[in-house]
């Protein structure tokens, strides 16, 4: 058997997708995230190249060996030096790669050199661990095969050794690895669901869950519903801050712990909102969680200051795991969020109609997916809700995709017009809220979508399609130096998900006080001016939080 070494074509490509790798994404990046992108991608275009080398010695008829040591030698220092030069030139040029990505993201474009020079050497350790393991498989399905070439021909004991192996690592992966990560995961999720925030206390109010008289027990609420229930707007901050009498506002959350079953969970919630006087209220939002049950304050506070308190805000859990587990059983979200909001409005729709508050449907990241399936689509926002807003949408949005597909012609997929823009708005700033300039009727519906929110624009088609929101023009915080590779954009992406929180406000998975703005324009409160809801977005943003 002739011992092999490392493919030429492998460390070629290696090369190539290394260099690509570090062109512009979405979001820039620190430096040992891109040292780890880089490495990954680096293996694969090894892996690229080693399959293709044996593809083209297999049509070949013939093993592709150079003829004698001192020109295999030579060639090999020949690529090395080419690799190397590529290497260096481009790790250099990605730095004012990332000063641009940077600067479009409102953060200072330096960026500190000893640490960016640690990139290549981070992405040669990823990849030649990638590489050591590849390799112990495959000496791992040589060994399984060779004795099978005694009994069979030489091709199929050899594939017969390549399945046995991939039989194993998958069932390890599965069987093994990935349900002991998500049972350490879950316990963990478990504990933490039980603790509460540094600050949070019980209330006493019984316009709030947990609080005196309230059917829904303080301790079943969950941490991210005990941060709900306690961070609750209060009559003298909202007083304080619009110089009018106002009320406390109601909030009702129901845990995971509070009922055993959805339908009991949505029935309890309903229950709960009759008996904190919810139903008579001006507004009633139907507020959809991530998976661990949160609910982000900039989405709900602005709701109360805006109508004085005369508010009432619903949530309930589904989930104690982070939205990045939850996000493989998305179908629980959607049918927690329907069980609440059908639950709801089934109670609503039988009060006067000339009594009963507005009704409105709130959803962020998979929150937002949860609640679109809840409404029923287009018709239903019209016909079963007073308005919604939906922040940072996913790709799997059913109701987001219809309408970005469904957009005009000349709009782009970051903020596109749907119609004549009379029903549904879409914006990154609020200036975007007054596109088309044309009348905006009720019921007012609003996405908001960053155009560097790796959140909105994942999706498995990136990996063999250019996307629309690359065509120009471009948002205003995508670099215009991204360009779209098949896979390797999508890899891009899906390692800009990690730092998409890790921007400031108004650029990546961060919608700061945005929704402040579109719950304005959306409930139009009366006696409320733009500059009102100016201040009031900068109040809320400088507003602790728990």
């Amino acid at each position: 058997m002739v011992r092999r070494g490392l493919s030429l074509t492998g460390a070629v490509l290696a090369t190539v997708f290394y260099c690509l790798s570090l062109t512009p994404a979405l979001l820039p990046r620190p430096w040992w995230l891109q040292g780890v992108e880089a490495g990954v991608t680096a293996a694969l275009g090894y892996a690229l190249g080693a399959v293709l080398g044996t593809v083209t010695r297999a049509l070949a008829g013939r093993r592709l060996i150079l003829p004698a040591r001192s020109p295999q030698r030579a060639a090999w220092s020949a690529v090395a030096g080419v690799c190397l030069i590529a290497v260096v030139v481009t790790t250099a040029f990605s730095v004012s790669w990332q000063g641009d990505m940077r600067r479009a993201v409102g953060m200072r474009p330096q960026v500190v050199w000893w640490q960016w020079a640690l990139v290549p050497v981070l992405a040669s350790l990823v990849a030649g661990l990638l590489l050591c393991a590849a390799r112990g498989l495959r000496l791992a399905a040589r060994t399984v095969a060779r004795p099978l070439t005694w009994l069979v021909p030489r091709s199929v004991a050899y594939g017969t050794g390549i399945a046995l192996v991939a039989f194993l690592v998958v069932g390890f992966v599965q069987g093994f690895l990935l349900k002991g990560v998500l049972h350490v995961v879950e316990n963990g999720a478990s504990l933490t669901d039980q603790g509460t925030s540094r600050g949070v206390v019980r209330p006493t109010s019984t316009t709030l869950s947990g609080g005196d008289g309230s059917y829904t027990p303080w301790d079943t609420l969950g941490a991210k519903g005990r941060d709900f229930v306690g961070g609750a707007s209060t009559r003298a901050d909202i007083a304080r801050f619009t110089g009018r009498d106002a009320k406390d506002p109601v909030r009702v959350y129901v845990g995971l712990r509070t009922a055993d079953s959805l339908d009991e969970r949505a029935r309890l919630a309903v229950r709960e909102l009759e008996r904190a006087g919810g139903f008579e209220r001006d507004v009633l939002a139907v507020m959809g969680t991530t998976g661990t049950g949160w609910v982000n304050d900039q989405g709900s506070r602005p709701l109360e200051y805006l109508w004085f308190g005369d508010s009432a805000l619903v949530a309930m859990q589904y989930s104690y795991l982070p939205s990045w587990v939850s996000v493989l059983t998305e179908d629980e979200a959607a049918d927690a969020s329907r069980a609440l909001f059908t639950a709801v409005y089934d109670k609503w729709r039988t009060l006067p109609a000339k009594t009963r508050p507005k009704l409105l449907a709130y959803g962020e990241s998979l929150g937002s997916y949860a609640m679109e399936n809840a409404v029923g689509g287009t018709k239903g926002l019209t016909s079963r809700t007073d308005g919604a807003l939906f922040v940072g949408p996913t790709y799997a949005n059913p109701l987001w995709r219809t309408l970005t597909d469904g957009r005009a012609p000349d709009s782009p997929s970051w903020r596109p017009v749907v119609g004549d823009g009379a029903r549904v708005r879409f914006a990154q700033v609020p200036s975007d809220l007054a596109i088309p300039p044309a009348p905006w009727t009720g019921p007012r519906s609003v996405y908001l979508q960053n155009g560097s929110d790796p959140v909105v624009w994942w999706s498995p088609e990136l990996a063999f399609r250019q996307p629309d929101w690359l065509d120009d023009p471009r948002a205003r915080d995508v670099s215009p130096a991204m360009h779209w590779y098949p896979v390797l954009t999508f890899w891009q992406v899906v390692c800009d998900l990690a730092g998409a929180d890790g921007v400031p406000e108004g650029h990546g998975h961060r919608y700061g006080t945005m929704p402040t703005t579109a719950w304005g324009q959306i409930t139009r409160p009366p006696g409320w001016t733009p500059e009102r809801t100016a201040a009031l977005a900068a109040h809320l943003g400088g507003r602790p939080r728990h």
